[in-house]
């Protein structure tokens, strides 16, 4: 079994062993019922330690990729898990680039820095709404929809949310929270802002409103009812 770990990558040892183990038996290069090294074997040539392989191996057994069989060692489970087809070819595609990439050579660091590069530059394939009140946050996710033809997203302003979810996207956040966003987002990405319109240009077309006139305001979220009032009192409805 080949394996490439890197002790300088921010990808764990125990994540690079599990992650080539699976693109190893979703390629073929590992074969159903092929007999796996030991933790021993495996610590002494990569000169990691036991409990990291070990760990490995368990979580492998876990998803169901390996057996472990008692006095004889460890095996690739002879039925593949059930991964969509979509994810599988993915994983397949992944691992015959890194094998090419081994080909030629190509230190991980070189690998890393051009995958970044390239993912920089593929066009965006969503909208990122980055709104830390979800109520509100699936409003305009319905509004923006209706809007675009990208799928549109939302996230809190967190920046482990965001960086789960900026990849491919298109950033987008309320005008209001604009300074908090930016200094959560990459210093390279841009930022489409949402301003808000004042109550009086909203509700133009509705105004002078006669004095029998009944406005009703239905939501389930308390914080919209009580923007919703301020605004109609700030337009002239009593």
């Amino acid at each position: 079994m080949r394996l490439w770990l890197s002790r300088g990558s921010e990808v764990s040892i125990r994540d690079q062993f599990v992650t080539q183990v699976v693109l190893g038996i979703l390629s073929g290069e590992l074969k159903a019922g092929q007999r796996l090294p030991s933790t021993r074997e495996l610590a002494r040539r990569f000169h990691i330690h036991p409990n990291t392989v070990s760990a490995g191996y368990r979580e492998l057994a876990r998803n169901h990729w390996v057996d472990f069989l008692k006095g004889s060692g460890i095996f690739v489970r002879k039925e593949k898990p059930d991964t969509p087809p979509a994810a599988a070819a993915l994983d397949q595609l992944i691992n015959s680039f890194f094998q090419s990439a081994r080909e030629l050579g190509a230190p991980l660091s070189s690998i890393r820095l051009r995958l970044r590069h390239w993912l920089g530059v593929q066009p965006p394939d969503h909208f990122l709404l980055i709104e830390p009140d979800a109520a509100l946050a699936e409003i305009l996710v319905s509004e923006i929809q209706t809007a675009v033809t990208l799928p549109v997203k939302s996230c809190g302003v967190a920046t482990p949310e965001i960086e789960a979810q900026i990849v491919g996207a298109i950033p987008v956040a309320l005008s209001m929270n604009e300074k908090a966003v930016r200094r959560a987002l990459p210093e390279t990405a841009d930022l489409v802002t949402l301003h808000l319109r004042s109550p009086g240009a909203s509700l133009a077309a509705h105004l002078p409103a006669p004095s029998t006139a009944l406005v009703g305001v239905a939501s389930t979220w308390p914080a919209f009812l009580k923007t919703a009032r301020t605004m109609l009192v700030a337009a002239g409805f009593p």
